[in-house]
C-alpha cells in the first residue's frame, strides 16, 4: 500500500525521536512534508498518516464515523488510565450514545454553578503562598484544577476520602512525568507487575487504592441519593440511555476517571503555560490588566469568560502550547483522495494540532506569543482546535476554558507575580501530553488592590 510523503528516518530512529523529542520530530517533519506525512511511531500502530492542512482537516472531521472512523482499540495508550468503558474507548452508536448522556453537565446553567466555586479555590490556593518564595506555576495551577475536578465533578469538598484521592491522583500522573516513564504507557510489553517498587507495579497498586474510593463514593451516592446536587458525578447518576437504563458503577467508574484524567493536568497545563506568557511578555500583561480594571464594576465569572482579551491571551497559549499533538485517531473506512493522495482503508490519520497550530501561513510567525491574532481574525475550527474536533471532540472544553479564563483573571487581577526563572520554557513529553520542562517557577512580589466585588456572582445570561 502506496502512503503519502513517507520518512526516510529508520523505524526505530522515529520510534525514540517521537518518544524523547515529540515536537521536533514533528517538526523536522513538517519541515520536508508541510501538509501530510507518514511516520513510523509508537502507540497507534506501525504507521501512521499526519494532516496538518486545514482543508484535509475539514475533509476528515466532518466526514466523522463515515469516510474516517474513530476507533476505540486505537485509544488503548490510554485503557490503562480511564478503563474499557470510558467514552474515550467506545466506538460507533455506543460512543454517540455515551456522548449524549455525558454532555449536559458542561453546559448551560450548570456552567453558572460552578463559576464562583473556581474563584474561590484559585484564590485560595495563591493565597496560601508566601510572598517572595519561588514556586511551581505548574503545581499551583495542578492543585487548583484537581480541587475544581473533586468539587464540580465529585462533589466533594472535604473529608479523608477526598484527601485520599487527591493525593493518589497526583502520584498517579507523577508516575509518568518524564519521557522515560511515559515509555510504559506507550509500550505494551513494559507493563508487568514485578512488585510494589516497580513503576507498573506502582502504579496498578495506586489504580486499584483509587477504584476503591470511587466504587465507595459510588455506592453511598446510590444509597442516599440527593436530588439537589449539581455536581457531575449526581448528574451522570440520574441520567438514563434510550433503554432506560442508567450507567454501571463501572462505567461511571471510568468516566470519572476519564473527567479527572483528561480534565486535570491538561487544564493545569494550559493555565500554566497562560501564567507563563503573560509574565514572560509584560506588555501582554498590562493589558489583560488594562481590560479587566476597565470592567472592575460589572465583572462576575460570566463577564470574565466573555472578555475579548482575555479569551484571546488563553487562545494564544492553546495555540502556541497545545495540550494534545494531535486529534485522536481517524481510521480510513474507504478508498478516499485527500491532497492529491490515494488512501486504502485501514489507513490509521492524525490531525496534527501542533502542526497546523504552527503553520506560518495561518499564524505568520508562529513562534512568536501574539494574542491580538484572535481579535483580527476569527479561525475556523479546521484551523484552531485545540480541544480537538468531530464526533470525538473533547467534551469538557467549555468547563477547561471556563476554568481557564477565571483562573488567569482571578490570580493576575489579585496578586503581582514575576518569573523566578528568566530562561525560556520548554516543552517536555509528560504521559501522551506536553508540559513545560521547568514547571514554570514564579514568585509573587506583591498584591493588588482589593477587588472584591468584581468576582462576585449576579444574575446572568447563560452561557
Amino acid at each position: 500500500m502506496s502512503l503519502p510523503n513517507p520518512l526516510k528516518t529508520p523505524s526505530f530512529l522515529q520510534k525514540l525521536q517521537w518518544i524523547v523529542d515529540p515536537v521536533g520530530y514533528m517538526e523536522k517533519a513538517a519541515q520536508q512534508y508541510p501538509d501530510i506525512f507518514t511516520a513510523s511511531v509508537v502507540g497507534f500502530g506501525d504507521t501512521i498518516v499526519f494532516v496538518s492542512h486545514p482543508q484535509a482537516i475539514q475533509e476528515i472531521l466532518t466526514n466523522d464515523r463515515q469516510k474516517f472512523a474513530a476507533i476505540g482499540e486505537l485509544n488503548r495508550t490510554l485503557q490503562p488510565l480511564l478503563g474499557d468503558y470510558s467514552v474515550l474507548m467506545l466506538e460507533s452508536d455506543r460512543h454517540k450514545q455515551r456522548r449524549q448522556l455525558l454532555m449536559p453537565p458542561f453546559h448551560g446553567e450548570r456552567m453558572r454553578a460552578y463559576g464562583q466555586l473556581i474563584c474561590n479555590i484559585a484564590e485560595k490556593a495563591l493565597a496560601q503562598l508566601p510572598q517572595g518564595k519561588p514556586f511551581s506555576a505548574w503545581t499551583i495551577t495542578r492543585e487548583i484544577s484537581l480541587q475544581v475536578i473533586l468539587q464540580a465533578v465529585f462533589g466533594l469538598y472535604e473529608g479523608e476520602r477526598c484527601q485520599q484521592i487527591k493525593h493518589l491522583i497526583g502520584l498517579m500522573m507523577d508516575a509518568f512525568d518524564s519521557p522515560l516513564t511515559s515509555s510504559f504507557l506507550i509500550f505494551p510489553f513494559l507493563q508487568k507487575d514485578l512488585g510494589t517498587w516497580t513503576p507498573w507495579g506502582k502504579f496498578l497498586r495506586q489504580r486499584q487504592q483509587i477504584d476503591k474510593l470511587l466504587y465507595a463514593e459510588i455506592a453511598e451516592r446510590r444509597q442516599q441519593p440527593d436530588s439537589n446536587s449539581v455536581d457531575i458525578l449526581s448528574l451522570l447518576m440520574s441520567v438514563r440511555d434510550e433503554e432506560g437504563k442508567k450507567l454501571t458503577d463501572q462505567e461511571l467508574r471510568d468516566e470519572l476517571m476519564t473527567l479527572m484524567i483528561a480534565g486535570h493536568e491538561t487544564t493545569a497545563t494550559a493555565m500554566a503555560w497562560a501564567l507563563y506568557w503573560t509574565h514572560y511578555m509584560p506588555q501582554v500583561r498590562e493589558k489583560l490588566l488594562a481590560e479587566l480594571d476597565r470592567f472592575s464594576d460589572s465583572l462576575d465569572p460570566i463577564n470574565i469568560f466573555r472578555l475579548p482579551y482575555v479569551t484571546a491571551v488563553c487562545n494564544e497559549s492553546l495555540r502556541i502550547h497545545p495540550i494534545a499533538f494531535f486529534t485522536l485517531p481517524r481510521v480510513v473506512q474507504e478508498p478516499v483522495e485527500l491532497l492529491g493522495h490515494y488512501l486504502e482503508p485501514g489507513t490509521v490519520l492524525f490531525c496534527s494540532i501542533y502542526l497546523t497550530h504552527h503553520r506560518a501561513d495561518l499564524y505568520p510567525q508562529p513562534k512568536q506569543f501574539q494574542p491580538e491574532r484572535f481579535l483580527e481574525r476569527q479561525f475556523s475550527t479546521y484551523e484552531f482546535f485545540p480541544f480537538g474536533g468531530g464526533a470525538r471532540g473533547c467534551i469538557g472544553q467549555a468547563l477547561a476554558m471556563f476554568e481557564m479564563k477565571l483562573v488567569l483573571a482571578t490570580i493576575l487581577s489579585g496578586y503581582q507575580l514575576a518569573l523566578a526563572d528568566p530562561q525560556p520554557e520548554k516543552l517536555q513529553r509528560r504521559g501522551v501530553g506536553l508540559a513545560p520542562a521547568r514547571e514554570v517557577q514564579m514568585v509573587i512580589t506583591g498584591q493588588r488592590a482589593s477587588r472584591e466585588s468584581q468576582l462576585s456572582m449576579v444574575a446572568t445570561p447563560a452561557l
